[in-house]
């Protein structure tokens, strides 16, 4: 743990203090520890509950250092990983408007501020936006782990990560535990061969434990030789936030209007529906949370049946992003009153100002519990108001539960995936620089694959089936053999 700075402003150029002072005042908790350790080119894992400026605090120090020009412009320096293309979207937005306000900033004391651009590149980037980025790479560069696994298989990706000063790794405990995280953390591994030993500042507002995770982000070092190298971690300062996000999170069961008339297929979900609702017109904005695809557009149908307007909208994985997004900004704008989601935005995806969150039906992990809760009461100081709406007996016993391991910051601990040889194999591969083929191919190319080549179903079922007939998987018979 660190201690927190007497002048955290001190490492920042005059202009950027400046603006930061009229704008905000003072600095948070986590800003206020993390901004000397950043400046000092420490590595960093920070975290605080949602809505404390761990976002901000990452970025402001490199924001400085290329205002000021003291990293050259005209390359990447700042590579942002975000695990949504939606997240990373909103950082972009969420940058451009004080670079423009820190601009007066420099013009009101005229000191040079140097022109700097912010492009984010994933998988719905248009061809056109990835031509000029090569032609002109932008000094912050926003992507997912997979688009940044995909940049490094190519010569224009890797001329593109040369020459980085930091990577910015956001939201770590949505990827940490599963082969995603994998890829994620040995694509930086790669980025040290390409641009030198560059700054990693992790941040997360649910992981633990704190120790394990910053091992995971630091990794190691080599020295010696190459056949024979000695492994050294790298020192990772873990900078935790001390102060306290108020939160009031209660859980309550639906009215007993819905164990009336059980006759009726949906008279539960009506009931239930009427109850949402009226909680709905008592918020200016409302974000509820399923479980399921499946009970969200139930859960949205009965709600705008329930009464003559439209108040709710649906938003997952399945709906385009067109679709997402326009609903998400009707929200920000304040034309809709709720939205019901998946976890598709539990994470920080702008939404703009949510009153209260309601969980229908108890969320899978504790983590995401307070990712969800923190959706409400996002900025500095404000309250995080919730409930959790068990419907059924087990439900509420998981409910009582997880809602007091929320009160007392009791989390899931993360263990990240060691021994994977098959994301190794794929990291070697795709490290190789392999040149064109030649011109005829070889006969291995051109007559197909070789018997030992062959796939799986190919060697399972070498004879194709007869005219007509089709292959069926043979059911499970529980009856035990006649002996």
């Amino acid at each position: 743990m660190t201690a927190k700075s007497d002048q955290p402003l001190q490492p920042f150029s005059r202009p950027v203090g400046e603006w930061f002072s009229s704008r905000f005042g003072a600095p948070t908790d986590v800003q206020a520890q993390a901004w000397p350790r950043i400046a000092a080119g420490e590595h960093v894992l920070l975290t605080a509950p949602t809505g404390s400026g761990k976002t901000f605090a990452a970025f402001l120090w490199s924001l400085d250092r290329l205002l000021t020009g003291e990293w050259e412009a005209g390359g990447t320096r700042v590579l942002y990983v975000s695990p949504l293309k939606a997240l990373g979207n909103d950082i972009r937005r969420n940058l451009t408007e004080p670079m423009a306000e820190i601009g007066e900033y420099f013009t009101s004391v005229a000191q040079p501020m140097t022109a700097i651009r912010v492009e984010s590149r994933t998988g719905d980037t248009p061809q056109s936006a990835r031509r000029r980025m090569q032609r002109s790479p932008p000094e912050i560069l926003i992507t997912t782990p997979e688009t940044l696994n995909i940049l490094l298989t190519s010569k224009s990706g890797r001329r593109l990560l040369t020459g980085l000063r930091c990577v910015i790794l956001d939201e770590v405990h949505a990827v940490a535990a599963g082969k995603r995280g994998v890829h994620l953390i040995t694509a930086v591994e790669r980025l040290t061969m390409l641009s030198g030993e560059i700054q990693r500042i992790a941040l997360s507002a649910t992981v633990r434990p704190l120790d394990r995770m910053a091992r995971w982000v630091g990794g190691f070092t080599t020295e010696g030789r190459p056949d024979d190298p000695t492994y050294h971690p790298r020192r990772v300062s873990v900078i935790a936030s001390h102060a306290p996000k108020a939160i009031r999170l209660e859980v309550v069961l639906p009215s007993k209007e819905t164990e009336t008339d059980k006759r009726e297929p949906d008279a539960f979900w009506t009931s239930f529906g009427r109850q949402l609702r009226t909680s709905i017109v008592h918020n200016r904005s409302t974000l509820i949370f399923g479980n399921a695809r499946r009970s969200v557009e139930k859960i949205t149908r009965f709600i705008n049946e329930a009464g003559p307007e439209r108040l709710a909208y649906s938003h997952h994985g399945a709906l385009s992003r067109e679709i997402r997004t326009v609903v998400e900004q009707r929200l920000k704008d304040g034309e809709l009153k709720a939205i019901v989601a998946t976890s598709s935005l539990e994470l920080g995806i702008d939404i703009g100002a949510i009153d209260e969150v309601v969980m229908v039906q108890t969320p899978p992990s504790v983590a995401s519990t307070m990712q969800r809760l923190g959706r409400s009461g996002h900025g500095v100081g404000e309250t995080s108001r919730g409930r959790l709406m068990p419907l059924l007996g087990r439900d509420l016993l998981e409910a009582a539960v997880v809602a007091r391991c929320v009160v007392a910051g009791e989390i899931e601990k993360i263990e990240p995936i060691s021994g994977a040889l098959d994301v190794l194999g794929r990291a070697l591969r795709d490290g190789q620089d392999i040149g064109p083929l030649p011109s005829p191919p070889p006969p291995t190319l051109r007559s197909g694959p070789p018997d030992a080549c062959r796939s799986f179903r190919q060697q399972q079922d070498p004879q194709p089936p007869a005219p007509g007939e089709h292959r069926r998987r043979r059911r499970y018979d529980p009856t035990p053999p006649r002996r």
